[in-house]
Parts: structure tokens; sequence; C-alpha cells
């Protein structure tokens, strides 16, 4: 449904990092870290590089994950375009891109709450890429 793939290192000749999204404390849902473990084997990989995906858009987006003393990693995770580097950050593209990568998200952490009503919750508070 969200067509969002984990994706190898990307090639960064040429590109420049675009900070669009930073979610400070993920730690408050346990599952979330168990999602982003799994899927960018930090057991196997280590923190050498980001976690990569590719959305919707073609764009590719780094994930940085961060860790805090006396906390369980990742604690944090930073959002980051992939962008030409000298050309400007199409807010709507990145925006309808975040919004697939939070259903990718949530598809992946499974449980009680659903895609569904992370849409429903967008479609209430009208965000544009919630009715995309």
């Amino acid at each position: 449904m969200s067509r969002v793939e984990v994706s190898k290192q990307a090639e960064l000749f040429g590109k420049r990092r675009a900070l669009v999204l930073v979610e400070d404390r993920i730690g408050h849902y346990p599952e979330f870290r168990d999602f982003f473990g799994r899927t960018f084997d930090f057991g196997r990989r280590g923190l050498a590089e980001p976690g990569y995906v590719s959305a919707p858009s073609g764009l590719t987006y780094a994930l940085v994950f961060i860790g805090r003393s006396g906390e369980p990693f990742p604690d944090g995770v930073e959002i980051h375009a992939l962008i030409p580097e000298l050309e400007p950050l199409d807010d709507e593209l990145v925006d309808r891109d975040l919004w697939a990568i939070l259903c990718w998200m949530i598809e992946g952490v499974g449980g009680d709450w659903k895609v569904a009503d992370l849409l429903a919750t967008g479609r209430l508070l009208r965000i544009p890429a919630a009715s995309a």
C-alpha cells in the first residue's frame, strides 16, 4: 500500500541531504524500535550508515537513527531527503512521500494502530497527503 521500499546505500555524489522530519523520541512505543532494528538489520549492519528508503516520488530518503546514553537504541530518527545539490526542495512532493513513509512504518509495526486509522486522522486534520 505505501510503495516505500528499503534500498541499498544511495549514490551521494551530486546530492545533498535536506532534513525534512525529526522524531525525537521513538521509544515511547518499543514496537517502533523493533521495527527499525528488523528493517535495517542493526544487529548485523550496525550504524555504519543511515537506513535508506525509496519513496513513491522516486526520491531516496536517509533515515539517521539517534542514540542517547541510558536509552535503548534507537531513541530518535531524522529523515533526510536526498536531492540534487542545487535543486530546491519540493515541499508538496516531500509531504506526500513522508505520508507514505508514515504509512509504511505503521504497516511494519503492526498492532492496534492501522494505516486506516492514520488516514482517518489525516483527513480529520485536513492533511492533503491523507486524501490523495
